[in-house]
């Protein structure tokens, strides 16, 4: 079973290479997984990735990526030569264009796990409504899981307060990667759908993403270093219900 430490991906949510660096030197060989997404990558481009890789570092490009089938295999195939890890597309896009991905990534060495987004912890059910989808969140995210698995996607990412009825749906192979996770005296900021970190292991998540409660901690290391605890601590706990789940 993976470590707490494999689990973890901190989110460079910042705009310059010069915070990233900083952030990654702070937080030393304590991190090995960072998520780079649109903001830093409009910023700084490639590099900002090819640096994080060189150094040894894993690399979730969270990107979103939602077009059409060819145009999205291609970028697929142009992150996949960066040696990124984990990529996201929008589960949205459909089955052409989550199947296009996945063909792209397994056809190059790096053979990144595609990660379908369903749908942005952001969102309520009045946002999920005013975009033209009618059922509940979690008819949705369902929904939309299940369209990635048949595509092929190694996980989804989604919100924490769906992820133990996804793990049962789903069963123990794919990942499943939540942002949202607020330690409890967090802020929640911008999201609506949140989890502690040890609450959402239990509930069968693969990988969390953290974000501010460890960028604007003013210790970030200790910061860090806590939330990997809380993971270590639920991990046991986790392992053995992962064990006995079979998919619905």
């Amino acid at each position: 079973m993976a470590s707490a430490k494999e689990r973890l991906i901190v989110a460079l949510d910042i705009p310059t290479a010069l915070d990233a660096q900083e952030i990654v030197y702070e937080l030393g060989d304590l991190v090995a997984f960072y998520k780079i997404g649109l903001q830093l990558f409009t910023a700084e481009g490639p590099r900002i990735v090819s640096e994080l890789v060189n150094s040894g570092r894993k690399v979730f490009l969270d990107l979103k990526l939602h077009d059409i089938p060819n145009t999205v295999a291609a970028a697929v195939k142009a992150a996949s030569e960066l040696g990124v890890h984990m990529l996201t597309v929008h589960a949205a896009g459909g089955s052409r264009m989550l199947t296009a991905a996945v063909a792209a990534a397994k056809n190059e060495p790096s053979a990144p796990i595609i990660l379908a987004v369903t749908v942005l912890t952001s969102f309520s059910q009045t946002d999920l409504q005013e975009s033209g989808v009618h059922t509940g969140i979690n008819h949705q995210v369902r929904h939309l899981a299940t369209l990635a698995k048949a595509a092929g996607c190694g996980g989804i990412v989604t919100s924490p307060h769906e992820a133990q009825a996804l793990r049962s749906a789903l069963g123990g192979e794919m990942a499943i990667v939540t942002p949202g996770i607020r330690p409890h005296e967090s802020d929640a900021s911008d999201q609506s759908r949140i989890s502690t970190p040890a609450a959402a292991i239990r509930a069968g998540v693969s990988h969390l993403v953290v974000g501010r409660p460890i960028l604007a901690a003013a210790n970030r290391l200790h910061a860090a270093k806590a939330i990997l605890d809380e993971i270590a601590g639920a991990l046991p706990t986790a392992d053995a219900e992962m064990a006995g789940r079979t998919p619905a």
